[in-house]
């Protein structure tokens, strides 16, 4: 039996990704920072009887934490990063941490290498995407990294949480090369599709923002556009898909974008308001470019033989907003008009 540790294992990626593990037979090890957390650690609990699932408890920030979790499985993957937008103070705050964290991990990854066949580091789009390049449809592939001279000399809006995951990248491929390790690192844009945890994920919010009508999510959807140059998305399950994917090949090396759908916000919005005429979807976007900056472009995971289940745009909204009907959360939405803010959204 194949065995994997998966870090951050109560997030949105990891729950969908301990899952999909279990089903496929692995024996799997997630990390809580507070096993007596029981709204955190309850949907875990609740996967126990797909497959041996065991729970521990590890902190990014304590060295040597990740040892037990990770000694003795095949593959680790590294889904568990700070993520604090907001910070006043991101170099302390939120850079630091996300750095250090990964090379604790890493650390422990070193001590049970001899069982170790590859790590799989989970970063994000925003480390390929932000830059002051000018145009419409430039293709963004895996040699391209956001300008770290503008994020640090500029400080656009959640400048910080950038420059974390191009530094994380950065020092965890020079560490792995130091210390024998094999590492892969999978880069998603925006994550998509139902959560099993109990709070809806800021991402999710995002994919409903133009449906619940929520101004302050809406304004967070445009400034990615502004900041990131296009508003791209892949379905919370062909991600995971991707994960075990280039743990499994043998072949696979370096960066693999993980994204399935590029586009804009007014173009978002006018699918969304076609789509779902049920609601009310605003279109008008003066400030905002039709067309999408950029594309960021996972040739190199589909040409590694990788297939998405959810190709499309249409697809994956279908899935998300029936997910959301589903646990009442548009219907609130629009019944009452009220917004909501990331902490204060349940799940049921």
């Amino acid at each position: 039996m194949a065995s994997a540790c998966v870090t951050g294992g109560n997030g949105f990626v990891a729950l969908c990704l301990i899952k999909q593990l279990l089903e496929k037979g692995y024996s799997v090890n997630a990390t809580v920072r507070d096993l007596g957390n029981e709204a955190k650690v309850g949907p875990l609990k609740q996967m126990s009887g797909l497959g041996r699932l065991a729970i521990f408890q590890a902190d990014l920030e304590e060295e040597g934490s990740f040892d037990e979790a990770v000694n003795g499985c095949d593959y680790v993957f590294l889904v568990a990063a700070p993520v604090n937008l907001a910070s006043d103070h991101p170099e302390e705050e939120l850079i630091k941490p996300a750095v250090q964290g990964t090379l604790n991990i890493l650390r422990s990854c070193v001590k049970a290498k001899d069982s170790i066949k590859r790590v799989v580091l989970t970063s994000s789009c925003s480390a390929v995407s932000i830059n002051k390049l000018e145009g419409v449809g430039l293709v963004m592939d895996e040699e391209a990294w956001s300008d770290l001279a503008f994020l640090t000399g500029e400080k656009p809006p959640t400048w910080g949480y950038a420059v974390s995951k191009v530094l994380v990248e950065k020092e965890a491929t020079k560490y792995v090369a130091e210390h024998g390790l094999s590492l892969v690192i999978v880069v998603p844009p925006l994550i998509f599709g139902p959560t099993m945890g109990s709070d809806l994920p800021y991402s999710i919010l995002l994919s409903l923002s133009l449906l619940s009508g929520n101004e302050d999510i809406i304004r967070g959807l445009k400034e990615i556009q502004s900041l990131s140059g296009s508003i791209s998305f892949v379905h919370v399950e062909d991600l995971c898909r991707a994960h075990i994917f280039v743990a499994e090949n043998e072949l696979a090396t370096g960066r693999y974008i993980c994204c399935a759908a590029n586009t804009s916000v007014p173009e978002l919005a006018r699918f969304l308001r076609m789509r779902f005429p049920q609601y009310s979807v605003a279109t008008d976007f003066d400030k905002l470019p039709l067309k999408a900056k950029l594309v960021l472009s996972s040739e190199k995971l589909v040409k590694a033989g990788f297939e998405y289940k959810y190709k499309e745009m249409e697809e994956i909204y279908a899935d998300t907003v029936g997910f959301a009907e589903a646990i009442g959360f548009l219907t609130q939405c629009n019944a009452s008009g009220l917004t909501h803010g990331e902490d204060d959204v349940k799940v049921g």
